[in-house]
This record gives C-alpha cells, sequence and structure tokens, in this order.
C-alpha cells in the first residue's frame, strides 16, 4: 500500500483493478476543507491519461512492475516481437500495447519491456533516440529570420517539427516524452 502523499512522477499503483503510471500530480491545500492530490495517470495497458483527484493520506496498492532490458526484432501485421538479450526468448506485442512508441520504434533497439503479474503490458522506450529523416522541404538560405520549423517525416513514419536547416538524410535526436527535435547528430 502506498499513501497519495507519497505519490510520485513514474509510480507504478492498481486502481479498480487497473496498472496506472503517475504522470503528474500536484497536492492541494485549500483555505477552506481537507487538502487533497489531482494526479494525472496513465493506464499502462491502454496508454490513456486520465486526470483523478485523490484524498490526502488515502490508501492506493502499488503496482509491481518488473522491467526487462529486451531487443526489438521485427513486425508482422500488427504483432511486434522482442527479444530477451539474456535468454533469446521472444515475446510478442500487439500495437494496442505499444500504444505511441510505434513511432519511435526501429529495429534493433534496446527498450524496457514491463511485466505486470508475469504478462507483458509494454515498453518504455529510452528517453532520447536517434532518428534519420527520410523526407523534408529544403531549407533555403537565409529563411531564418523567424526562427520557423517545418515537418519532417523520420525513418519510422513519426512527423516532427525541426528548425529550417535540417535536410532530408540527417540524423536528429528527439525526445521519446515529447516528441520533439532535441539537436542533429
Amino acid at each position: 500500500m502506498i499513501s497519495t502523499n507519497d505519490l510520485r512522477t513514474g509510480v507504478t499503483v492498481e486502481i479498480d483493478g487497473d496498472v496506472f503510471m503517475i504522470v503528474d500530480f500536484q497536492h492541494v491545500k485549500p483555505g477552506k476543507g481537507a487538502a487533497f492530490v489531482r494526479t494525472k495517470i496513465k493506464n499502462v495497458k491502454t496508454g490513456q491519461v486520465f486526470e483523478r483527484t485523490f484524498r490526502a493520506g488515502e490508501k492506493l496498492n502499488r503496482a509491481v512492475i518488473e522491467r526487462k532490458t529486451m531487443q526489438y526484432l521485427y513486425q508482422s501485421g500488427d504483432t511486434y516481437y522482442f527479444m530477451d538479450t539474456q535468454t533469446f526468448e521472444q515475446i510478442p506485442l500487439n500495437k494496442d500495447q505499444l500504444g505511441d512508441s510505434i513511432k519511435y520504434l526501429k529495429e534493433n533497439m534496446e527498450v524496457m519491456v514491463m511485466f505486470y503479474e508475469g504478462v507483458s503490458i509494454g515498453i518504455e522506450l529510452p528517453t532520447f533516440v536517434e532518428l534519420q529523416i527520410v523526407e523534408t522541404e529544403p531549407g533555403f538560405k537565409g529563411d531564418t529570420a523567424t526562427g520557423g520549423s517545418k515537418p519532417a517525416t523520420l525513418e519510422t513514419g513519426a512527423v516532427v517539427q525541426v528548425p529550417l536547416f535540417i535536410n532530408k538524410g540527417d540524423v536528429i535526436r528527439v525526445d521519446t516524452r515529447t516528441g520533439e527535435y532535441l539537436s542533429r547528430v
């Protein structure tokens, strides 16, 4: 059991039989009435994000999530296959379990596969990934006065906004949490 006063970003809890990860939290102490905790929680299985309010001091069941480093091998239809780098065991995950992670998933990439009660429920990508740009409009010399950006399609199919000086074939670093361009590699 964990108290709502001890909630932190990244903590996993069990609510109504589902596993949720705390995305954001805020302790609120109004002038009148009891304190409460306002949270944003993400369903680990479906990827949906909810806002939920708890009374201060309320107890929740802590969900113990086991994480294993695995390598992404390939995709077959809506199924993605991952291999344990120690035992060479392969685990299939479907598109729904991966959610938005698919946008940054590249073959042979090492990711953390999450297990709850022995069943794989999803993956955690590295915070930053380096991907090549396969399509973007060319930047024009002197077209930087506004500090604008343009859309660029990455090798995984994801589209991110990049500065005007980035060209097709460049490798960029992307933050997988926000989907934002960070730098050119």
